[in-house]
């Protein structure tokens, strides 16, 4: 920030250097833009959309994604239906127990989604949730 005047009289002049600001919101900007692409991780589906609020995601929450085929994904990784009830029986007697976040792709069958929520209820899980994405105005 450059403060006074080109001659050496007592007045003060206000002159703010806007150069480094331009140059740091220049190097944010390029962080943004580098790392954006990379944060998202998952299993591409397409949500059904509701008004919902948004739940923070804890590292202990287990997401099961269940795909447009009816595949399953635990936590991104593709299951068998026999290895998807050993999960659920593993994640019911941990304590505390993991809360189970389903992600069902619009397109699947309701039918995947009820077995999903049957093979929880037998294995013992109690907290259970549905994931969406936000209803459009």
């Amino acid at each position: 920030m450059a403060i006074g005047t080109q001659d050496d009289s007592d007045q003060m002049l206000s002159e703010i250097n806007m150069i480094p600001f331009i140059d740091v919101m220049l190097v944010l900007l390029i962080i943004f833009i580098i790392t954006v692409p990379v944060i998202k991780h998952a299993v591409n589906v397409d949500l059904p959309r509701a008004n919902n609020e948004k739940l923070l995601d804890k590292t202990q929450n287990v997401r099961l994604t269940v795909d447009a085929d009816g595949t399953y994904f635990w936590n991104d990784e593709p299951l068998t239906d026999a290895a998807f009830e050993q999960r659920l029986s593993a994640a019911a007697i941990q304590q505390p127990q993991p809360e189970l976040h389903i992600r069902g792709d619009r397109a699947v069958r309701y039918e995947r989604v009820a077995q999903a929520l049957a093979a929880a209820q037998r294995a013992g899980v109690q907290k259970i949730g549905f994931v969406t994405e936000p209803q459009l105005p």
